[in-house]
C-alpha cells in the first residue's frame, strides 16, 4: 500500500479539498480528507486574476505563493486528522487553482497557481504538479484530465457508464462498456460557476445552498434560449473551457438582466446548467449517469437534470464506493502515482493530444 495526497481547488474557489489515499495495485481506499476554507479575500483576488488586469504579473506572483502556503496548510491540517507523518506519504498531486484556460490556438495555454515549490517546502513532501501543460504541449486541451481516472477505476464492463462532475464547470466521461471503444470526456460548460456568483453577487451567499434560492423563482425561457446559443455548445469534442469564459462578464455580454427578477434569473441560471449538461449527455447511448462535485448537493438542480433525461439513470458516486464530493482530488492523488510510476495520465481521445504522456513536474524535498 502506497499514501498519496491529492488536492483540488475548483473554479469556484471556495475551498482546496485534501484527500488521503491508500492504494494498492488494483484499488484504493479513501483514508482522511479535509478542506480547507478559501477566505473572501483570496478569492476575490482569484477572481480578478481570471481576466486581464492592470499589474497583474505581481497579483500572480504575490497570489501563487498565497495559494501554495494554503495548499501546504490543508496538507498539515489533514495529516493532524490521522497518525501519519509527513514521512509516510509518498507524494503530493496537487492540482493547482486554474486562473487561466485557453486551450485553442498556436498560443495555447493553461495556467494554475499554487507554487508546488512552497507545497514541497512547508509540508516536506514530495509534490507533483503542473498537470496540464504537458497535455497542451502534446496538441491537446490540458482538460479534464479526470477521464483517466474515471475509466481505470469506474469502468464496467456490463454497461456504458456516464460519469457527471458537476463542480464549477461541468464535465463528462462516457465509459462504454466494450474496451475496443474509446474513452470519450469534455467539458459541457457551466457547472456551478455562474449560479455561485450570481448568489455571492445579489444574494451575499457564497453559493445557493441545495438551490433553495433558484426553487423560488421562474425559468425565462427567452434568456435561456440566448445562453444555450453560445457557440461552445455546437462545438465538437475535444473541448473545454473554464471561468475566463463562462462568467459574469459573459452573461452581461449576452443580454441585460437589471431588470429581471434575481430569483428568476438564477432559476434560469440553474436550468442552463441542467439543459447544457443534458444536451451533451443525449449525444451518447449510455443512461447510467453517476454525478459527482459540488453540484450533486443542489437539490433543485439535480431535480431539472433528472426532467431533462427522463429516461436515464441519475446515481452519485457514492454507489461506486467514492463520495462525490472527493472524487478529483483522488484523481489527482491517483495522477501524481501515475507521474512517479512513469505512466501516462491523460487520454488522447478526452483531450486531443497527439500521443498520450506522463503528466506533472516533480518537486522534490
Amino acid at each position: 500500500m502506497a499514501y498519496f495526497i491529492g488536492l483540488m481547488s475548483g473554479t469556484s474557489s471556495d475551498g482546496i479539498d485534501a484527500a488521503l489515499v491508500n492504494f494498492s495495485e488494483t484499488s484504493f481506499t479513501l483514508a482522511a480528507t479535509h478542506t480547507e476554507t478559501i477566505s473572501p479575500d483570496i478569492r476575490q483576488a482569484i477572481f480578478k486574476l481570471t481576466k486581464p488586469s492592470h499589474n497583474e504579473l505581481s497579483q500572480f506572483g504575490i497570489l501563487d505563493r498565497q495559494i501554495g502556503l494554503l495548499f501546504a496548510k490543508a496538507v498539515i491540517n489533514l495529516l493532524k486528522k490521522t497518525c501519519l507523518t509527513p514521512a509516510d506519504i509518498t507524494a503530493i498531486g496537487s492540482h493547482g487553482q486554474t486562473i487561466r484556460h485557453t486551450p485553442n490556438g498556436l498560443a495555447a495555454y493553461t495556467l494554475q497557481i499554487g507554487d508546488p515549490n512552497t507545497i514541497t517546502h512547508k509540508t516536506g513532501i514530495m509534490t507533483v504538479a503542473d498537470f496540464r501543460r504537458r497535455d497542451i504541449a502534446a496538441g491537446g486541451e490540458g482538460a479534464p484530465l479526470a477521464p483517466a481516472f474515471h475509466k481505470a477505476m469506474f469502468h464496467s464492463s456490463d454497461e456504458d457508464r456516464i460519469i457527471l462532475n458537476i463542480g464549477g464547470i461541468a464535465n463528462i466521461t462516457v465509459l462504454p462498456s466494450k474496451t475496443n471503444k474509446s474513452t470519450i470526456g469534455f467539458d459541457t460548460g457551466p457547472g456551478n460557476t455562474l449560479m455561485d456568483r450570481w448568489t455571492q453577487i445579489h444574494f451575499d451567499q457564497a453559493f445557493d445552498k441545495d438551490g433553495a434560492l433558484a426553487a423560488e423563482g421562474k425559468t425565462i425561457n427567452s434568456l435561456l434560449t440566448k445562453w444555450l446559443a453560445d457557440p461552445y455548445f455546437q462545438k465538437a469534442p475535444p473541448k473545454s473551457s473554464g471561468p475566463d469564459y463562462f462568467n459574469h462578464q459573459w452573461l452581461n455580454s449576452v443580454s441585460s438582466m437589471e431588470h429581471l427578477n434575481q430569483k428568476d434569473v438564477l432559476a434560469t441560471l440553474t436550468d442552463f446548467t441542467a439543459q447544457s449538461i443534458a444536451n451533451a449527455i443525449k449525444l451518447f447511448s449510455a443512461n447510467r449517469i453517476f454525478v459527482c462535485g459540488g453540484g450533486v448537493h443542489n437539490r433543485t438542480l439535480m431535480k431539472k437534470l433528472q426532467h431533462a433525461l427522463p429516461s436515464h439513470q441519475l446515481d452519485s458516486t457514492d454507489t461506486l464506493n467514492l463520495n462525490p464530493d472527493w472524487v478529483e482530488a483522488v484523481a489527482f492523488a491517483w495522477l501524481a502515482k501515475q507521474t512517479l510510476e512513469q505512466k501516462t495520465g491523460n487520454l488522447p481521445s478526452v483531450t486531443g493530444a497527439k500521443t498520450a504522456c506522463i503528466l506533472g513536474n516533480i518537486c522534490f524535498p
